[in-house]
């Protein structure tokens, strides 16, 4: 059955457009709530047409309204809809904005991500904030990696399912990045969102815009140690297979209180995947 295009649906893409997101996203979104294609295009056409007469995007005095990226935690539900899997929520915190998830990834996904990238780790980079490269980092002593977004069967089934939990589009993502901890080592407390006084946030922004959040997947457990630490409110998530922690932060600021770090490994190997998801399509 053909599905008809409503005045709604047309004053629902009017108003994300005026929000600040782009028809690619919008199509994409529509896409995953289960519109036909033809349906998405016909919605569309005459909008992108007419982009140009479109209200601007929101500015940085209204920036607490705009849309982030958040699971619908409506009603305190104790399981949430993953598309393919039914997820867990453990934990929640308000400020900031902190909600752990329990069975995020299976056994057998945690497995494959790990044989896929330990044959690429190297010594991990942090963004060089004066170039906007990536540089070497005392406060980071891991090996990491990057999947391409997409890259394979594996990653993108997590990706797809991150996407709809988060409810947050796809395109919005960087590429997984996974991590390995050897016995001592950490990630001193810092922050994610690019800092606007450095020099280089400028060239960082070009590929996507701020970060608005961050989701750190545990995929193999040390046996002390490794924990994920909020110094500002004294959480500690402890890195437990299969388990998730997402916060976000609507601006580049400490007042957000996502300060973050991994606690060092004391014994064994810590494994992670990671996700961070920017404000618009990241390329």
């Amino acid at each position: 059955m053909t599905q008809a295009v409503t005045p709604e649906l047309r004053a629902w893409v009017v108003d994300q457009l005026a929000a600040g997101h782009s028809v690619a996203a919008l199509r994409t979104s529509m896409r995953m709530a289960g519109w036909q294609e033809s349906a998405v295009n016909a919605a569309l056409t005459e909008i992108e047409r007419g982009a140009a007469s479109m209200p601007a995007p929101a500015t940085a005095a209204s920036d607490e309204a705009r849309p982030m990226p958040w699971p619908d935690l409506e009603g305190s539900p104790l399981y949430l809809d993953g598309g393919d899997r039914r997820v867990h929520v453990l934990h929640t915190v308000a400020h900031p904005r902190v909600v752990v998830f329990g069975d995020l990834l299976s056994d057998d996904e945690c497995e494959a991500l790990i044989t896929a990238a330990g044959r690429r780790l190297a010594r991990s980079l942090t963004v060089e904030t004066q170039t906007g490269g990536e540089t070497l980092n005392v406060d980071r002593t891991s090996d990491g990696m990057f999947f391409e977004r997409g890259e394979n069967e594996i990653v993108a089934r997590i990706e797809q399912r991150i996407a709809m939990l988060l409810r947050w589009p796809l395109e919005y993502g960087e590429g997984l990045q996974v991590l390995r901890y050897a016995p001592g080592a950490q990630y001193r407390p810092h922050y994610d969102y690019f800092d606007p006084a450095e020099p280089g946030t400028p060239t960082i922004l070009r590929r996507g815009g701020q970060r608005v959040g961050t989701l750190v997947m545990y995929l193999r457990e040390p046996v002390k140690g490794g924990a994920t630490v909020f110094p500002d409110i004294g959480l500690e998530v402890a890195p437990k297979r299969g388990t998730g922690v997402f916060f976000s932060y609507d601006r580049p600021d400490p007042a957000t209180r996502t300060l973050h770090g991994g606690a060092p490994v004391i014994e064994g190997e810590k494994w992670v995947a990671t996700k961070w998801l920017r404000e618009r399509e990241f390329s």
